[in-house]
């Protein structure tokens, strides 16, 4: 998700899944501001929801930042019938991970 997409969810007040854990964060004044800023400016969206769909966005840019490191092994080919290599970087294993910790979290509220 891009922080527009964002941006517009929070325009049309989406709601989103949620997991019963609750995490504990403590901000700089800077950052808790602009969370304040942003609740006040989206009205209807609490500072929890900003925080948590900030959180989520920007570790879907961290996934999306991890470097593709081709394999050995050619897992198919493009249109023009070019071989890709499987991922050996650290997104195969990103993704590993967070189905484990997925399956153990995913509730719904």
């Amino acid at each position: 998700m891009t922080f527009k997409t964002l941006l517009d969810e929070w325009a049309q007040q989406k709601k989103t899944a949620k997991t019963k854990a609750h995490y504990t964060v403590r901000l700089s004044a800077k950052d808790a501001a602009r969370v304040h800023a942003l609740a006040e400016m989206y009205s209807g969206i609490d500072a929890e929801r900003i925080i948590t769909d900030l959180l989520s966005t920007a570790l879907g840019q961290v996934e999306a930042a991890f470097p593709y490191v081709p394999g050995k092994t050619v897992i198919r080919e493009d249109d023009q019938g070019d071989p890709i290599y499987e991922d050996i970087g650290l997104t195969p294993k990103f993704l590993s991970l967070v189905r484990k910790y997925q399956k153990t979290l995913e509730t719904t509220d």
